[in-house]
């Protein structure tokens, strides 16, 4: 029989003896043979101890024993996430070979939950840019059409699972590294709410905006996902003890009498086709029985502003550690100060550069107040003006990309064209609330549309149920 291709049914299949874990793993490793060469979606393909892992799951069905909600399900996890023993780079130069000593929390969660890890994806290095072009082991190609970018900076993991060669992965989300390429690559990709998944493991690039998610081929495995990664964890301080909801449980109940914002303030620059795909979401909720509603978000235009000042400041905390003394590349030089600054010109890109002497400047005497401390007080207003909307709506509703998969190289040399692709996506980030996006359509060249659904904090089973409405009329005649 055919393997299945979603993360739901290849679990279920291995569970009941449907298939085997090793016939579902070396399917997706045909495909990987297949365009991996032409994509490069992973820094690492683990196929001996994914091989490994998959026999013991398939033992442990013949014996009797459940391995899992996951069972059997290959996974690619970003090159971030810390995997013992497995080299995690954050393809960057300066961690090129490093294998971490321990398993993020997610990796173990996941591990417990009978997946089987296929792979390390590749990503824009230390996880900053919108295009996977910034990666020190070159750039993704979109499955969809190699000519154009993946988006970023999960851009290996959107690509992984969009080219069939992972059936789910995970990324990291700081200001739309999920939802973004999600988008490009016509995939379901989540960013939780702040807390809501450990970040135990997870290479920090901004602290208080990273979080990690997964991409699926739908909302369902999303679903599922959520219901594996999720819950509090003591080893972060910034896990939220609150016991985790049923996700999959909502995804059938339709949405008659959800409440659905239209932001009437929202910032303009989605590509009319975009904007097209949008405006047809509302009239398919509203046909399903939701009630739209016009909300105002006036702080929600500044805040790729703040992200700006935010974001890299906290990297310029967070990156002085790669230092070369304790781990990774090492540049040796007549003094310390010296080797330092020689091990940083060699190890780090121009774009990890870039946003380093940005928040640096941030943060210096005499900038402080104008600009960081400025930032913070826009992330406080945001915050407000998102609450205030969502006591007048469940959910709102967005563009998750201003534009459809954009060709390589058509935006490298302009930083700021490149930052307002995280127009739409940023301000979740900021506020600290859930959102995702989920395929709705095709746009310019045939090219995937994301929606993107945001919701208030611990709000993800209404974002859920909402996009599975959406999957549901994009699969038929939208």
């Amino acid at each position: 029989m055919a393997v299945p291709s979603t993360a739901t049914e290849i679990a279920a299949a291995v569970r009941s003896g449907g298939t085997t874990a090793v016939e579902v793993l070396e399917q997706h490793l045909v495909s990987i043979g297949e365009r991996e060469s032409e994509i490069h979606a992973f820094n690492l393909v683990t196929v001996d101890a994914a091989r490994e892992r998959a026999a013991a799951i398939d033992a442990a069905v013949a014996a009797g024993h459940d391995p899992g909600p996951l069972a059997g399900v290959p996974v690619a996890l970003k090159d971030n996430m810390c995997t013992r023993g497995v080299p995690t780079t954050c393809s960057s130069k300066i961690l090129e070979g490093w294998a971490p000593p321990y398993d993020g929390t997610a990796v173990s969660l996941l591990a417990s939950a009978g997946a089987v890890m296929i792979g390390k994806t590749n990503l824009d290095e230390f996880a900053m840019g919108s295009s996977t072009e910034n990666s020190a082991f070159g750039p993704t190609r979109n499955p969809l059409d190699p000519t154009r970018v993946p988006g970023g900076s999960s851009g290996g993991s959107a690509a992984a699972v969009a080219a069939g060669f992972a059936a789910m992965s995970f990324g990291s989300d700081t200001g739309g590294s999920i939802r973004q390429p999600a988008a490009l690559c016509g995939v379901v990709g989540v960013k939780p709410t702040y807390g809501r998944v450990s970040r135990y493991g997870l290479v920090a690039f901004a602290s208080s905006l990273d979080q990690i998610g997964p991409f699926t081929h739908t909302v369902a495995d999303a679903a599922l996902a959520l219901q594996v990664v999720c819950g509090h964890d003591p080893l972060d301080s910034t896990s939220i003890p609150e016991p985790l909801p049923d996700f999959s449980a909502v995804l059938d109940r339709g949405v008659d009498g959800v409440r659905v914002g239209r932001i009437t303030d929202l910032p303009a620059g989605a590509d009319p086709d975009v904007a097209e795909r949008v405006e047809l979401a509302f009239d398919v909720l509203r046909a399903a029985g939701a009630t739209i509603v016009d909300v105002e978000v006036p702080a929600f235009t500044y805040g790729l502003t703040a992200y700006y000042l935010i974001a890299p400041a906290e990297a310029s905390s967070n990156l002085a550690r790669y230092d070369g003394v304790r781990y990774g590349l090492r540049v040796d030089a007549d003094d310390t100060n010296a080797m330092y600054s020689a091990t940083r010109t060699a190890g780090f890109g121009a774009e990890v550069k870039r946003r380093i002497l940005l928040g640096t400047y941030a943060l210096s005497a005499g900038y402080y107040d104008a600009y960081y401390g400025k930032a913070l007080r826009i992330r406080r207003l945001m915050a407000n003006d998102f609450a205030a909307a969502y006591e007048r709506c469940d959910v709102l509703l967005t563009p998750t990309s201003p534009s459809v998969a954009f060709p390589f190289g058509s935006k490298t040399d302009n930083p700021l064209a490149m930052y307002l692709c995280d127009t739409y996506t940023i301000p979740s980030n900021l506020t600290g609330d859930p959102a995702m996006s989920v395929p709705f359509g095709t746009g310019a060249d045939g090219l995937p549309v994301g929606v993107q659904i945001l919701a208030h904090a611990l709000d993800e089973p209404v974002m859920l149920q909402v996009a599975a409405e959406l999957e549901r009329a994009a699969g038929g005649s939208t």
